[in-house]
């Protein structure tokens, strides 16, 4: 199946690329460059970005989630995506090589990955994004102008996070989405799979991501801090596999024991061993 998803992929790529070489006029190439430029600000203020995506046995979620970043790519906003596996024994290494996407390996856990992906990254711009987490579309736009308007902002930048969103049309799902709204607002603390933009900068002053099994997400948000984060309008649609398997009740009750713990100073190791 991930097979047959990666491939219809690779065709929607290769339509985007037989569009542009069909109208391959100068006038053309102009007017795209020019309605580009529009969107981000002045060239020398643009950044390019890299995306960075932690897997593990993420065949069934991954094409997905690179499919999305094809615009983006098209666009010229994406420098390069850097998956950063953590053990899969299924095709999710193929298949992120496949797609073009440069693959690095470390220890199991998303902290350890994230900043082993990073690391790897080549543009001053990173968006970690999780693999089973696919933006909405038109999403470059949005990241364009957040990434050409905090460019300026040197002094101080911030980071962004996206809208948490479900893929599953229940009304359960709806009640987790407007209790993740209420927590943002009220705590300014979303969850990993909200994404995190986010520059190099940044990054490096606050040490970006602990080399820590858990949590993760938790503690980098913290270090940022409410004053230099800000809530963009995408919408980052999220599978709702886990809670569908676990009940969402189940799982939300575990998510917040795993909070709760972690602001009372339990090392996130031992959290993790009760999360899993």
């Amino acid at each position: 199946m991930a097979y047959v998803q990666s491939c219809l992929i690779v065709n929607i790529i290769k339509e985007h690329i037989k569009n542009i070489v069909v109208d391959t006029d100068t006038e053309c190439h102009v007017a795209r460059g020019l309605e580009f430029l529009e969107k981000v600000g002045n060239a020398h203020e643009y950044r390019l970005i890299s995306i960075v995506i932690p897997t593990l046995n993420a065949e069934e979620t991954l094409p997905d989630t690179l499919s999305c970043l094809v615009e983006g790519a098209l666009d010229g906003l994406v420098r390069d995506v850097v998956v950063a596996d953590g053990g899969s024994s299924d095709q999710t290494m193929a298949i992120a090589d496949y797609m073009g996407c440069e693959v690095v390996t470390s220890e199991r856990g998303r902290g350890y990955q994230l900043a082993a992906g990073a690391e790897a990254a080549k543009s001053d711009w990173l968006l970690f994004l999780h693999a089973d987490t696919v933006l909405d579309a038109r999403w470059q736009a949005e990241v364009a102008a957040f990434c050409a308007s905090e460019s300026k902002n040197r002094d101080a930048p911030r980071a962004g996070v996206f809208q948490f969103k479900l893929r599953d049309e229940g009304a359960t799902a709806r009640i987790l989405e407007t209790m993740v709204a209420v927590r943002c607002a009220l705590f300014a603390l979303p969850y990993g799979d909200q994404g995190l933009l986010i520059h190099r900068s940044l990054y490096d002053e606050i040490d970006g991501f602990q080399a820590i099994p858990l949590m993760e997400d938790v503690d980098i948000i913290r270090k940022i801090g409410r004053r230099r984060l800000s809530f963009l309008q995408t919408r980052a649609i999220t599978s709702a596999d886990r809670f569908k398997r676990n009940g969402y009740i189940s799982r939300s009750a575990r998510n917040l024991t795993c909070l709760f713990l972690y602001f009372a100073g339990v090392s996130p190791y031992r959290i993790a061993k009760i999360y899993s």
